[in-house]
This record gives structure tokens, sequence and C-alpha cells, in this order.
């Protein structure tokens, strides 16, 4: 049923920290997308390879590796070029999915590719690999509170539970859109998803 043999030709990386205790952090919606892509396809990112958690899957008839990296998130990066080095696989055809603080809780975007917008995640990867252009799915957890709040501790904190209901919408939206990107293109993603709550 792993298609050991033949190599994937995407790679879905869902961002997050590693730990019961990270689960359900504003951080960790990344990791929490790729589940729910998983259990879409009926599978489970639960095998430990590349230094993440990985799944083999097929999305759209295409072959792709779903990775959620054990390296914490500042070393994301280390996860994805290893699995894409092993695979030969171009940043174009890898693709991210990452919580962003600049959008609201029910909010997703997609994007082609672009800089990390001061996620230490996505700065990971794009130090890793050597390029920005990859693409990505932004799942909204909101705005810092006020301007004096730590970073740190606000990714690192929990949703409301009127945020948490928005979230886990937001959360199955970008599984859907990761799946229509990987058929129709990163246009038709953002066309259909993006400014959608």
């Amino acid at each position: 049923m792993l298609f050991r043999a033949a190599k994937p030709e995407w790679l879905i990386v869902g961002l997050g920290n590693p730990g019961r205790d990270y689960a359900m952090t504003r951080h960790n919606v990344g990791f929490r997308a790729v589940d729910a892509l998983a259990a879409s396809l009926g599978v489970k990112a639960d095998r430990l390879k590349f230094s993440a958690y990985t799944a083999a899957a097929t999305v759209s008839d295409r072959r792709v590796l779903l990775l959620k990296p054990t390296t914490f998130m500042n070393n994301s990066g280390q996860a994805v070029r290893q699995a894409a080095r092993y695979y030969a696989i171009e940043p174009a055809h890898i693709l991210v999915l990452s919580d962003d603080i600049s959008l609201p809780p029910g909010r997703i975007r997609v994007r082609g590719q672009g800089s990390a917008g001061g996620h230490n995640g996505l700065k990971s990867i794009i130090a890793e690999l050597g390029s920005q252009d990859f693409p990505r799915v932004k799942i909204g957890v909101g705005e810092k509170p006020h301007p004096d709040y730590d970073l740190a501790d606000w990714v690192l904190s929990r949703f409301s539970a009127q945020e948490e209901k928005l979230v886990s919408e937001a959360i199955e939206r970008a599984a859907q859109a990761a799946e229509l990107l990987l058929r129709d293109g990163v246009e038709a993603a953002a066309a259909k998803f993006n400014g959608k709550a």
C-alpha cells in the first residue's frame, strides 16, 4: 500500500511543534491541517522519517509525502530539506501549511511563493532550500491583542472557544485548498479560498 518504490511528486508539509503541550496552540494549525488532509485520504502521518512524522498518500492522482517535522518550528527546514533532497523534489512541488498572525481566525490564504513574513518555520525552510518559491496555504490565527504582547507567547497560546470553532473550519478548508492546488494549480485554489471566511 505504501509506495516504497515510487517517488512522491509533492511534499505537503504542515508546520508546528511536536508534543502534547503544543498540540492546540496557534502555532500548530499547520500540523492540524496535515492531519485533516491525511484523515480525508485515509492515512495517518505517524511514520518517523526525515526528522518528521510522515505518510505516503495520493492526492488527485499525484503521489505525495505528508510531513510534520519533529525538529520544532524554528528548524522545520531541516526535515523539509532531507525529504526534498532524498526524492529530488523542487521547491515548486513543496506545499507548506502554516499559521499566519496577519489573518483573522477563520481565514486562509493561498500563495504561490513569498517571503517568510516573520514566520520562523517558513524562514527555516527558505534558508534550507535556498528558495522562497514554494506554494503555501496560510491559516489565520489572529493578531497579537496589543503591540507589547510577546509574539512567542502569542503563537504558543490557545484559542478561545469562539476562535477554535472558526479555526477548526479553516483547517478543513486548508486541507481542501491543498487538494485543489495539487489538482488545478495555485491560481484556482487562491480564487476559491482566499478572502473567504
